[in-house]
């Protein structure tokens, strides 16, 4: 059955002494701005150096849940495109990444939520997004499966529906793009470890790997959780980030419950039906900072005390699978995407938390504009590190978040 299957992509011989740009992260950001370097800015003698292997990290442990309903005039832009761009790119790959157009639902508790949801609604309409603020009769027609009643920890007031988004298939992603990238000529080198990144007279030089040294001028760290101790260890730039463990699970497969992707902040849960049944559920990040994946059993009772409440009924059901993933936050949760500052050929792709799926496809776009030219695409420029020294900090949250170990 498998002797006549074929590698959706190349392995490379040998790694090359040098190469136009140099990747260090094998994960969807890597790989997008991988491919786009190469098909629209004719850069294709680029190198993604991988410890593990393509979607190991955070690329592989998500809830693949895609949107553009976010709060600032910055994101929701670059949301936006990114979401028009899944169909597109499932053409150019020639590869089904299972874009399920399901839609978002986010659940408000309060008079406080739903004034925040009208604002949120007002900055996606005014961007062309499609958003609709919803009482909780409403809310109840969109999921019937909703306990809408007044006996519950946080009695729902209404919601936030957008219809443009929905769930991908996370693995097809990394799939379809590492397929454009070895179509285009890049190379991937997996299980090959970046241990230093060098610099001449404030320029980028190389980067030294596990299986030699390659000579560059570029360099893009996008390895997720990764990436701030990453570039701290090779360049010494302290970025404000701090890593925490995300944890999400799936209970057994289920006839169709859900219609949509449910959001609750105030239960700190989400959960949408996957293609498969499952019940896809996760939740906030673990309080402080760390470096493991591991799970825990307070959050497997989070999830199941949650769900019982406002989705009762999944009571009974049983959680089949358990993950962790990690998730680097910055203090006003938006991403720093930044380059040639202070060294020139360096550039940064980070900070994104629980929303790299999302903006994976825009963001490699725009990233690839950004080494290729040089020049910082306006659509990226709100987004750089030197936000935090200028007191330009991102409207994503009310006010600055801190994590640290007393949390």
């Amino acid at each position: 059955m498998f002797h006549n299957a074929k590698r959706l992509w190349k392995k490379p011989t040998k790694l090359k002494s040098s190469y136009d740009a140099v990747i260090i992260g094998g994960g969807l950001h890597g790989l997008a701005t991988a491919y786009y370097l190469a098909k629209e800015q004719g850069l294709s003698d680029v190198a993604i150096i991988e410890k593990r292997f393509i979607g190991f990290g955070g690329a592989g442990r998500n809830t693949a849940i895609v949107r553009a309903n976010q709060r600032t005039p910055y994101n929701v832009p670059l949301y936006k495109e990114a979401l028009d761009l899944w169909p597109v790119l499932t053409r150019e790959l020639d590869f089904n990444l299972m874009f399920n157009n399901c839609g978002n639902l986010s659940l408000m508790h309060s008079e406080a939520d739903m004034t925040a949801a009208r604002m949120a609604v007002a900055t996606a309409q005014f961007h062309g997004v499609a958003s609709h603020l919803v009482d909780a009769k409403q809310a109840k027609e969109l999921e019937p499966a909703l306990n809408i009643s007044e006996d519950i920890t946080f009695p729902i007031h209404g919601g936030m529906y957008h219809p443009p988004g929905g769930i991908m298939r996370h693995d097809a992603v990394v799939w379809g793009l590492a397929k454009g990238c070895a179509k285009q000529g890049v190379h991937i080198h997996q299980h090959t470890e970046a241990s230093a990144i060098h610099t001449e007279g404030g320029k980028i030089t190389g980067v030294t790997t596990s299986r030699g040294r390659i000579n560059t001028k570029r360099v893009l760290v996008s390895a997720g959780g990764y990436s701030a101790g990453l570039i701290y260890h090779m360049l010494g730039i302290r970025l404000p980030i701090s890593v925490l463990t995300i944890q999400a699970m799936v209970t057994q497969p289920l006839k169709p419950i859900l219609n949509h992707v449910v959001f609750s902040a105030a239960y700190h849960c989400y959960a949408n039906q996957t293609l498969k049944g499952e019940i896809a559920t996760g939740a906030h990040m673990d309080p402080w900072p760390n470096y493991t994946t591991q799970n825990t059993a307070h959050y497997i009772k989070h999830q199941a005390e949650s769900l019982s409440e406002w989705l009762p009924c999944l009571r009974g059901v049983k959680f089949m699978r358990i993950w962790g993933g990690l998730a680097d936050m910055t203090p006003d949760m938006a991403p720093i995407m930044d380059g040639n500052d202070p060294i020139d050929g360096f550039y940064m792709d980070c900070g994104w938390g629980y929303f790299g799926f999302k903006s994976c496809s825009v963001v490699g776009k725009y990233m690839a504009q950004y080494m290729a030219t040089g020049n910082c695409p306006d659509m990226i420029k709100p987004f750089n590190l030197r936000r935090y020294e200028n007191h330009q900090l991102m409207g994503e949250t009310a006010a600055l978040v801190s994590y640290t170990p007393d949390n």
